[in-house]
């Protein structure tokens, strides 16, 4: 298991009024709307002290911690590094599920990074169906290539209730041009994701039903764990028949009845949108799955 991530950023004290628009930037300097964050919002004398020992977290300074857990794994980041990416802006956002993030075609000046649930990202063919070509968790930056390319050739959607940070173009490119160990935890973490790519060719092109959802079904839970998001061997897995059909190329026939198979002899259970897996060496095996491809902190 996977040692719980530090507490790499302070959090910010308790502040009233604590819906959307407490936390919404107003014009001012970003040192001056620091020191706004940083301190305790003036309130009569009676609630000051109870207040000042209750701490929340803002949206940005959650955003900056799993930012900056994600790329540490990728690149040692100095205290310098740190506080470059602390000067980030990402706009938080909530997503209801199957709600396009991103469409095939659009040209965003933000990329994407996952706070929580879970991103499926897909091709539409002609006739209206879709391929899943990846999904994406807590953690991921599933477009962080939008940096470079004008246009994109895939959608990006919710596949649960998902909440995401939108990160602007130019502070990423401003902070990668200052800070190149940045740029190199960037370039690795797009070289990785092409390996899982990698991957996925070879699991539809040459594996059959049993092994394709097998090998599937362990690499969701090796990278949940990654990313510390999952509970042990659980994790959650929001996906229906039909979805899972589209990413690995089966019918919902052949879903079903490999599912059931996989139940029946004991390696995987699903209840809820979560899947466990009970027997993890016969799982590994009959997908022939060999995590070396899921590059973490080497």
């Amino acid at each position: 298991m996977l040692s719980p991530l530090r507490d790499i950023l302070q959090p910010t004290r308790y502040i009233m009024r604590g819906s959307a628009h407490a936390f919404r930037r107003p014009a001012l300097s970003n040192d001056s709307f620091r020191a706004v964050m940083y301190r305790t919002v003036r309130c009569p004398r009676r609630f000051r002290s109870s207040m000042a020992r209750r701490t929340v977290e803002t949206p940005a300074a959650k955003v900056h911690e799993q930012l900056l857990a994600k790329l540490n794994r990728h690149r040692t980041l100095s205290p310098a590094d740190s506080a470059a990416l602390s000067r980030l802006e990402p706009r938080v956002q909530n997503f209801s599920r199957k709600a396009d993030i991103v469409r095939q075609g659009d040209n965003p000046d933000t990329a994407v990074f996952v706070v929580e649930g879970m991103l499926g990202r897909y091709h539409t063919l002609a006739g209206g169906d879709r391929q899943y070509l990846s999904f994406h968790i807590a953690g991921d930056l599933p477009d962080i290539q939008s940096l470079f390319l004008t246009s994109m050739d895939h959608s990006l959607c919710a596949m649960d209730r998902a909440k995401i940070a939108l990160l602007p173009h130019e502070q990423l490119i401003e902070i990668m041009r200052r800070r190149p160990t940045i740029c190199f935890a960037f370039w690795r973490l797009t070289l990785a994701d092409a390996a899982i790519f990698r991957q996925a060719i070879t699991n539809l092109g040459s594996r059959p039903a049993v092994a394709r959802l097998a090998h599937f079904f362990c690499e969701q839970t090796v990278r949940a764990r990654q990313n510390e998001v999952a509970d042990g061997m659980s994790c959650d897995l929001p996906l229906s028949q039909e979805e899972l059909g589209q990413a690995m190329g089966l019918s919902v026939v052949s879903v079903n009845r490999t599912m059931q198979l996989l139940r029946r002899q004991g390696f995987v259970e699903f209840r809820g949108q979560r899947l466990t897996i009970k027997n993890w060496g016969k799982l590994a095996a009959v997908g022939g799955f060999d995590p070396s491809y899921l590059y973490d902190a080497e």
